[in-house]
Formats: structure tokens, C-alpha cells, sequence
């Protein structure tokens, strides 16, 4: 299988060569109608086919772009596959974009056409498309209520996915032959936590050597079934849910289902039962928080369990195992273990983080419920996975683990991490002095401050752009602290700030649920706003962040703190789509009330 992936020329070929071998099993799943529904390998190889036979129809030629605007469902998959059997390159746009979101992309981009799933998708699109005016198509995976188009023509999905499938399939295979690892794939925009969007260049080879790397530990590791399948949750216009949560599963012959979204993704975990998860550290973090309340709301023997699984756990990840822990962790592993792992299917394999670091407590808690949990590590630049973490070469949770196969990574003298491969990006799109200012000598400069450590891990301490130096010139880590923060129950969010200051100052979110309860067991009524001018709800929440500088250095503690108005959100431009913070976005806002914090 390892073989296939290496000799692939490009990622269509590879798809094509399972669709083969796989023609009449299921292949992508999705619900309609209260039920799941899944489409074969055959009937999407077709469908791939002959959507791509219809963009060159409409003129499209080689190294085109084409945008794609949609929640994650199979059209997704169909359509990006599609535009690389085009011979174009795929441009991911994410579906909570705003009109000069759109603008932006678009115009940098060049994109000829552009493929949107619903109405309610269009509407920011559409002034995007009259404004830029460079889009010649637009094709509605639904059906469209067609404005006034005035420099482009609507077409309908079906109507594009229609003809002799035969011949559809002998052009691509022709188209194909021409097309090789080192050509470009996709143009997938970074999610922006500072500044403007930029394109970055991912190549077939580039995400061919990421999905070999992360099926090498599938087979390797977990050992590779025929009934393997994938719950993608996360948008598809992120690299990476692009690559593992896409391409990894086509290369290993997986089925993907589609999850209704985060409201429905426990129930659709228990439906589906995945093997495999791709996800971001915060889903973690509210999936351990849902589960330790409602253990602890049943008290009793499932609270003194989950406690001790607590306690054995945090002493295996430390190498301190004490007499008696395996006989606890057997009788943990006969009475809660295994309805913890029914609420996420019973066929769970592996979890896999990425995105942002890892806080460890967050890594420890699933082990300790029996769920082994991978934290990976890269960036869009890098395909995106760079290392992750190997059951066989023994999980550390303060690691993301060594660099996947085909990965050299090395440490420059200020610690920040390089890595080198055909996993590099080719580049930024039309930005050649951001491109030769991350790519030097063949290694990528990711941005990221780390070591290795005696197992040649990766150990990450922080983004380089986000570190704090303090007015003493002491570097402190942001992210390690607002992790801590945001495990404590009362607080659901929060970003810290000091540089060049003499202390930490916080900006937090309360926990939503916590901050009702607390209101009711006070006799207060819940207003949020309210509340966080309430003397008494103010020293409950210093309390959390007292427990957390107990655990931080000197320079670290955060010494005042302020609320934020509301929750920090992808709609007010807050958060990234993948869950990261905006910290540029969050600072304009609040510059002046942390500023504040140091007066008086």
C-alpha cells in the first residue's frame, strides 16, 4: 500500500487506482433524511470523471483555478478530485468567509470559476464575484436562486455530472498522465491569526508524502483493516482535514462519513464509529469538560473510577507507576473504559490533534479512558503534518512526537524549528518575498520554538511571532498559559498579553455553563454581562487563576485579569476557522482594557 502511495504521480491517479480495487463499496457516507446514505467508490470515481470532462467544457485549461465554497460533504471531495482531473488546481475557500474574505481570495487567486454548495453560502459570494469580476462560472452543487450574474454564467451540478462516464474516464486518464508530484494541487489560504490570507502552493507530492507518512503509522502502529473509516468534522478548506481527513483516507482505501457539525458530532460519532478522528486540541478540551461533568454528576463508583484512571494515568505519562496501579487500571478497564469508548463508537483506533498544541493534562485524560490520542504537529506550509506522535515508539504528551517518514527536521540557534522534505510548500501564490523569507535553503522556517528531545520528539514551547518578551527581556510562552486557563472549569476562554510589560495580564471568557450554575447556587439572576461587575463572581473566577499560577514561574503568573464582552468567535473575526484565536483581532478590541490592567 506504502508503495502505491510513493509511486503515485499525482493524487487523482492514486484515487483512481483504489476506485478500482474498491469499485462497489462504500466509499463516502453522509445523512439525509434521518439516515445514513454512502455512495461507492465506482459511482464517485464516475461522477469525479465527469464533472471533470464538463469544466473543460466550459473552457477551462491547464493550472486554472477554480474556487470551492461548501460545508464538508461529498460534492466536497467529488468536486476538488474533479478539478485536479481538470488538470486545475483546486482553491479551498472556508465557508464562514465574509464578502472581502471572498474578495480577497478570489482576486489573488485568479479563480475562473467557482463551485458553491448552497444559497445561503452564495450571498457573501456573490457581491465578492461581481466586485472582483474575474470568475467566468459559478456552479451550484444545490439548486441557486440566480441573481443578476452580470460577468459570469451559473450551471447546475447535476446537469455537469452527467454523459458516458467511459469516455469521461479515458480523457482524465490522458489528462492525468501529464500531470506530477512536483505539479500544484490546491492553493489553500492560511486561516489568518495575523494579517491578510496568504495562498500557499501544496503540490501532489507534497500531500502524496503526507498521507504516506500518517498511513505508515496506521498500518504500522494500529494495523490497517478493510472496514476503516473516517468522521470528518473539521472543514475540508483546512489543510489539515484536507490531507488527513481526505486524501489520507483515500489512500488507505477508507470510507470518509461527514458529520452534521459539532451540535449533532457526539450522536454522529456513536452512529458512524469511526476508527479514525482528525481534530483540533479545543474539541478535546470540550469533549474531557462534557464527560467530567457528567461522571461527576453521577458520583459514586463512576466518579471514584474516574479518578483513580485519573491518578494511574498521570503517574504512567510521568514513568512513576506505583505497586498496585495495574490492578486498578484492570478493574478501570472492566467497569468505566468501556462506556467511555461506546460514546465514541466502540471501533475508536486513534485520535489525532492537531492545529495548535496540546495541553498534556487534555492527552493524559483520554489515555486514562482508554482512548489512545496522537497529537500531531506541522503547518499549511508543510503539507501540513510534520511529526506525530507513535504508539510503538512510546507516547510522551509533553511531545508531538518524531518527524513522520520522508521529514528531515532540525532546531536553529534561536530554537526555531526547520523541516525539510517533499512535504514543503513551492511557495506562496504572487508572493516571492514572503516565499524566500520562510523557505531558505530548502528548509522551511516554521515559526515555531521547540527542541527535540532524547527520543529525537519534537517538543513545541511556542510560536515565535506570538512570544512574550517582557520588559526584562524573559521570553514567556502564551499559548502554555492560556491552555491552563481554559481547563479550569470556570473559564471557557482566554488570551494573555505582556510584551514588553512588567507582568501577564489575562483577558478571559467564563464558562457559559459554569457561570449559570454558579449564578444559580448564589441566588443571582444569569446575566453574563452583569455578572462579570459582580464582586463575587469576579473572585470566584481569580480563584481559577490563582490554582493556575500556582503552577507557573514567577514571570509567568498572570497577575490581573479582565472579561471580554462575549465569546471569541469566527464570526467577529476572533477565531480562525480551525479554533485558533486571532490575537491582532482580539487586541484591536481590547487594546485599551488591557492596557488598563497596568495602571494603578
Amino acid at each position: 500500500m506504502l508503495s502505491d502511495i510513493d509511486s503515485a504521480n499525482n493524487l487523482v491517479e492514486l484515487f483512481l487506482k483504489r476506485a478500482d480495487a474498491k469499485t462497489d463499496q462504500p466509499f463516502l457516507g453522509w445523512k439525509a433524511d434521518g439516515s445514513w446514505q454512502t455512495m461507492s467508490w465506482g459511482e464517485a470515481a464516475n461522477r469525479v470523471c465527469l464533472l471533470a470532462g464538463a469544466l473543460r467544457g466550459l473552457g477551462l485549461k491547464d493550472g486554472d483555478r477554480v474556487c470551492l465554497v461548501s460545508e464538508n460533504r461529498p460534492e466536497w471531495c467529488i468536486a476538488d478530485l474533479a478539478i485536479m482531473a481538470a488538470g486545475c488546481i483546486t482553491v479551498p475557500a472556508y465557508v464562514t468567509n465574509t464578502e472581502r474574505d471572498h474578495a480577497h481570495i478570489l482576486d489573488n487567486s485568479g479563480s475562473r470559476a467557482v463551485i458553491v454548495s448552497t444559497e445561503k453560502l452564495l450571498k457573501p459570494l456573490h457581491g465578492a464575484l461581481q466586485s472582483t469580476g474575474i470568475a467566468e462560472h459559478v456552479i451550484g452543487i444545490e439548486d441557486l436562486h440566480r441573481q443578476q450574474s452580470g460577468s459570469f454564467t451559473y450551471h447546475d451540478w447535476s446537469t455537469m455530472i452527467e454523459g458516458d462516464a467511459v469516455a469521461a474516464r479515458a480523457a482524465v486518464e490522458k489528462r492525468i498522465a501529464e500531470i506530477g508530484r512536483g505539479d500544484t494541487a490546491c492553493i489553500i489560504y492560511t486561516s489568518g491569526t495575523g494579517g491578510a490570507p496568504r495562498g500557499v502552493k501544496q503540490h501532489h507530492g507534497a500531500i502524496l508524502c503526507n498521507s504516506a507518512g500518517a498511513a505508515e503509522i496506521l498500518i504500522e502502529d494500529f494495523g490497517l483493516g478493510d472496514e476503516e473509516r473516517f468522521l470528518s468534522f473539521l472543514p475540508l478548506s483546512h489543510a489539515y482535514e484536507h490531507t488527513g481527513g481526505q486524501f489520507l483516507p483515500i489512500s488507505v482505501g477508507a470510507q470518509i462519513f461527514y458529520s452534521e457539525g459539532l451540535e449533532k458530532l457526539a450522536s454522529n460519532i456513536e452512529e458512524t464509529r469511526p476508527t479514525i478522528m482528525v481534530v483540533v486540541p479545543r474539541l478535546f478540551e470540550v469533549l474531557r469538560t462534557r464527560i467530567m461533568k457528567q461522571v461527576q454528576k453521577q458520583g459514586g463508583l463512576a466518579e471514584k473510577l474516574m479518578n483513580t484512571a485519573l491518578e494511574v494515568g498521570a503517574r504512567r505519562a510521568e514513568g512513576k507507576r506505583q505497586f498496585g496501579d495495574g490492578l486498578k487500571d484492570a478493574m478501570v478497564g472492566r467497569l468505566l473504559k468501556p462506556k467511555i469508548r461506546q460514546r465514541f463508537g466502540g471501533r475508536m483506533k486513534a485520535m489525532v490533534s492537531g492545529g495548535a498544541p496540546l495541553n498534556p493534562e487534555v492527552g493524559i485524560f483520554f489515555d486514562s479512558m482508554g482512548l489512545t490520542m496522537l497529537q500531531g504537529y506541522g503547518q499549511t506550509e508543510a503539507g501540513p503534518v510534520i511529526a506525530c506522535n507513535r504508539p510503538k515508539a512510546g507516547i510522551a504528551m509533553h511531545s508531538v512526537g518524531p518527524a513522520m517518514r520522508g521529514v528531515d527536521v532540525k532546531i536553529a540557534e534561536d530554537g526555531e524549528i526547520l523541516c525539510r522534505g517533499e512535504l514543503v510548500m513551492h511557495g506562496y501564490w504572487q508572493n516571492e518575498s514572503e516565499t524566500e523569507r520562510t523557505i531558505k535553503d530548502g528548509w522551511l522556517h516554521t515559526g515555531d520554538i521547540g527542541h527535540l528531545d532524547e527520543k529525537e520528539r519534537i517538543v513545541i514551547t511556542d510560536r515565535k511571532k506570538d512570544m512574550i518578551v517582557n520588559d526584562k527581556g524573559d521570553n514567556v510562552a502564551p499559548q502554555k498559559i492560556e491552555g491552563m486557563l481554559t481547563l479550569q472549569p470556570e473559564i471557557g476562554q482566554a488570551m494573555v498579553a505582556g510584551d514588553k510589560r512588567p507582568y501577564i495580564v489575562g483577558l478571559l471568557v467564563p464558562d457559559a455553563e459554569w457561570a449559570v450554575e454558579w449564578s444559580r447556587a448564589n441566588g443571582k439572576k444569569f446575566d453574563l454581562k452583569a455578572l462579570q461587575d459582580d464582586p463575587e463572581f469576579r473572585s470566584a473566577v481569580r480563584k481559577a487563576v490563582d490554582r493556575v499560577n500556582k503552577d507557573l514561574s514567577v514571570i509567568e503568573k498572570v497577575r490581573q485579569f479582565a472579561f471580554a464582552d462575549e465569546a471569541f468567535s469566527i464570526e467577529n473575526e476572533e477565531m480562525t476557522p480551525s479554533m485558533k484565536i486571532r490575537r491582532h483581532k482580539i487586541k484591536e478590541r481590547y487594546g485599551d482594557r488591557l492596557d488598563g490592567l497596568y495602571r494603578g
